[in-house]
């Protein structure tokens, strides 16, 4: 007998028609299929293979969309919004959005994920058998994770965030690397499920890639002079500012580092 366990993908049969869909059974338990949750027409009798979830009012349902995100399968999902006082809202590709708890996601709300962001996710049940997104673990990443060509040195690598802390940003790249960018070679801090863009700038020897959002040196040097050189033309060719001012006030004015 398929146990009704939201999260899971059961095949059921189908049972009886109402108006406002099909009730499928196990032959002891029903559930309902409505007619927005089916992908093709369905019969008496016939067999159909369903995912079970909670609709909005808490009732367990039925759908023909299969997601790839279940319980104990992870995924990406994309976030569709968030609450400060709940968490984040994700689509998994069915009628309604998984949360991922406030606890789950970074400290500082500032660096949570925003509309079109992705999580690497898997489904799992709170004491009251209700579903919810749990982000995937280091080891999870490394399982699915694979080591970058030994030539990587300058790479550009893009891909997600899938964990961000005050020491640094973890991102897993479209090809499978693990990449690491310290804090000092990130300029800002990106959100958790941003999609980013980095440039190789070491690799360890278990194929992961340490990363930097910064750009080469001469060319930070040309992007800091054309700012100077943009604010002194405003100022008539001069401004009061020099090799004996601040750190702090140098940071203030041009957002930049006096070295």
């Amino acid at each position: 007998m398929n146990s009704l366990i939201a999260g899971k993908v059961v095949t059921l049969r189908v049972d009886r028609r109402a108006e406002f869909g099909h009730f499928l059974t196990n032959g002891h338990e029903d559930i309902l299929l409505h007619n927005n949750e089916k992908t093709t027409d369905i019969k008496i009798g016939e067999e159909v293979e369903v995912f079970l979830y909670h609709d909005k009012f808490g009732r367990m349902s039925a759908t023909m969309s299969i997601p790839e995100i279940r319980l104990g399968v992870y995924g990406w999902g994309e976030v569709e919004g968030s609450r400060r006082n709940l968490g984040a809202f994700v689509n998994i590709g069915i009628s309604k959005d998984v949360l991922v708890s406030l606890d789950e996601l970074p400290l500082h709300s500032k660096v949570w994920p925003k509309k079109g962001d992705r999580l690497y996710i898997t489904l799992v049940h709170d004491k009251s058998g209700r579903l919810f997104g749990k982000l995937a673990t280091e080891e999870v990443i490394k399982d699915m994770s694979k080591p970058a060509p030994e030539k990587s040195y300058n790479m550009r690598v893009k891909g997600y965030v899938y964990r961000t802390k005050k020491v640094g940003s973890f991102i897993i790249s479209d090809e499978g690397y693990r990449c690491f960018v310290h804090e000092n070679e990130r300029g800002k801090e990106p959100r958790l499920g941003e999609y980013v863009e980095a440039r190789v700038i070491d690799r360890k020897e278990d194929g992961s890639l340490n990363v930097s959002f910064l750009p080469f040196k001469q060319e930070k040097m040309d992007e800091d002079s054309e700012i100077i050189w943009n604010y002194m033309q405003i100022r008539g060719g001069a401004m009061p500012y020099s090799d004996k001012s601040s750190p702090d006030e140098i940071m203030e004015q041009f957002e930049m580092s006096k070295a």
